[in-house]
């Protein structure tokens, strides 16, 4: 989502420095503005664009920039700027599509402190945050959390403990969650609605929990994505409608669209263990074993049940790789 410097967040929502022991305003300065190009012809442009911008937290001096990954999937090129003024170019050293975080190399010096990781610090609803972009207290949001739960994304993803907060932060994207002791808790991700089932639907923000960097830090700036057998990738969308699990569209270049799945397709199960939420399919379709194992699926159309037997893939193997700079 663009960012723009002219548009701010209101007063009464922004945090207060008052409110923290630590330097909020050198805090939120390690908060960067990313943008990123990807070519016409890459396999994630139909879908998430040619041009991405978003926030991108620095988290090591020597320019080792974290933000969400699908900001950066597939740029060939990448800019980096500061609130405080100055932009250096980037580059993409890795991207975790299992929990969707996202590498990059500043190719320039960064004038500013980073922002120490907050893997020792719990979390939990209830607990005071800030959701930050670039550009300071402006574009910050003093949150709270108001769940710590499961996650399923429609688009084969699931975290187990994703962190939402509220209010909603209006640019999500790669936005750092800052916890009370100034340490960073977690990449802002999506805009989404959430109930806790006892009031009504509010807009929140997804993010993903830093605790799932440090295990894969180190492959992703080795090899650029973690070293484990990639899960298998069936190219389908699947949501949940009336306690169903319903095929809601393929992607063309998918295994899945090669098979006969039409949209609307009811899935009743994979292989024959019977799926009860989009949470349940997409960990039975990852135990089938990995990329390019056979899953098979048990579907209704109308009034038909017909098993679909499908050749997953490895995705990333359709994503062009970065650009070496």
């Amino acid at each position: 989502m663009p960012q723009s410097m002219e548009w701010e967040i209101p007063s009464e929502f922004q945090p207060k420095p008052e409110d923290f022991e630590f330097d909020l305003d050198r805090t939120l300065s390690g908060v960067l503005g990313l943008q990123a190009t990807v070519p016409q012809d890459a396999f994630t442009a139909g879908t998430l664009g040619t041009e991405r911008a978003g926030s991108a937290v620095l988290i090591r001096q020597d320019g080792l920039v974290l933000t969400i990954g699908y900001l950066i999937t597939e740029a060939e090129s990448i800019w980096l700027t500061s609130s405080l003024g100055g932009a250096v170019p980037g580059h993409v050293l890795g991207y975790d599509p299992e929990t969707g975080l996202g590498l990059v190399q500043a190719l320039g010096r960064l004038s500013i402190p980073p922002i120490e990781i907050g893997t020792k610090m719990r979390v939990g609803a209830g607990d005071h945050a800030i959701l930050a972009a670039e550009g300071g207290r402006r574009h910050a949001v003093a949150a709270t959390i108001v769940a710590r739960q499961e996650f399923a994304g429609y688009w084969e993803y699931l975290l187990d403990r994703a962190i939402f907060t509220a209010p909603a932060h209006p640019f999500w994207g790669g936005a750092a969650l800052i916890g009370s002791d100034g340490s960073l808790i977690g990449i802002g991700s999506l805009h989404v609605q959430h109930s806790n089932g006892r009031e009504l639907r509010r807009d929140v923000n997804m993010v993903v929990p830093i605790d799932l960097l440090p295990p894969i830090l180190d492959d992703l700036l080795t090899f650029g994505r973690p070293n484990r057998p990639a899960r298998p990738w069936l190219g389908l969308y699947a949501t949940e409608i009336e306690d169903s699990i319903v095929v809601a569209g393929l992607s063309e270049r998918g295994p899945a669209s090669k098979t006969g799945l039409k949209p609307g397709d009811r899935i009743l199960a994979v292989r024959d263990e019977p799926i009860s939420s989009l949470a349940s399919f997409w960990r039975r379709v990852w135990a089938s074993g990995p990329a390019g194992s056979e899953v098979v699926l048990q579907v209704v159309r109308d009034t038909e049940t017909m098993k679909v037997r499908i050749p997953s893939a490895d995705r990333t193997r359709l994503l062009k790789a970065p650009r070496l700079h």
